[in-house]
């Protein structure tokens, strides 16, 4: 298996790239509001969705072959969304966001980088924004894959600063071609609406 996510991209072994967005985020785009950063963008499927729908999208992944595939995304689509090289760890350069996405980012960080994710995060959105998160949860039996997330862990990490409204089990969705990585065809997510308190 590729070693890091320009290895993946290269190589096209991203079993979280499904062609579409996760589910969770259609069911639940009445949350989406005012500009909208899509955090580990990828190539751009839950970018170019909202954008599709109206909203002022801002996308930023660290892998410039994600960028660039997002980016002839967009175009093919007809739709303009502003999509950058950059880290989630450090979004001080794109001003404010009212909704924040990420789909499949955060439980790829060590405890460091979790920590300077959050601050990021709340840097990030203006006072009663909200982050949408989908990440692999506990429930998945350890085996392939990333980290798994609890809900306690995010509860404890968004302690501060913000309000966990929903925290909840999601099952998420994978390629056909990648059948066999995890337990099931449809691993363990948890899904989590955080919102921003008030300065």
């Amino acid at each position: 298996m590729p070693d890091d996510f320009a290895d993946r991209y290269r190589t096209g072994q991203t079993p979280w790239e499904i062609g579409e967005p996760q589910p969770a985020f259609v069911e639940n785009v009445s949350l989406v509001r005012g500009r909208v950063l899509d955090l580990g963008c990828g190539t751009g499927e839950l970018a170019v969705f909202f954008a599709r729908r109206g909203f002022e999208v801002v996308g930023v992944d660290p892998e410039p072959a994600a960028v660039e595939a997002a980016r002839a995304k967009a175009e093919a689509a007809g739709v303009g969304v502003d999509l950058r090289v950059g880290s989630a760890l450090d979004l001080s350069p794109l001003g404010r966001f009212d909704t924040v996405l990420d789909c499949l980012l955060f439980h790829i960080f060590d405890d460091d980088q979790r920590r300077r994710y959050v601050a990021s995060v709340r840097d990030a959105l203006t006072p009663g924004g909200r982050l949408l998160m989908l990440v692999f949860s506990d429930a998945e039996p350890p085996g392939n894959g990333p980290r798994r997330v609890s809900e306690a862990e995010v509860r404890e990490c968004f302690a501060d600063g913000f309000t966990v409204e929903t925290c909840e089990p999601m099952r998420l969705q994978m390629r056909p071609e990648d059948a066999g990585l995890f337990t099931s065809d449809t691993p363990h997510g948890l899904w989590s609406v955080i919102r921003r308190d008030a300065e």
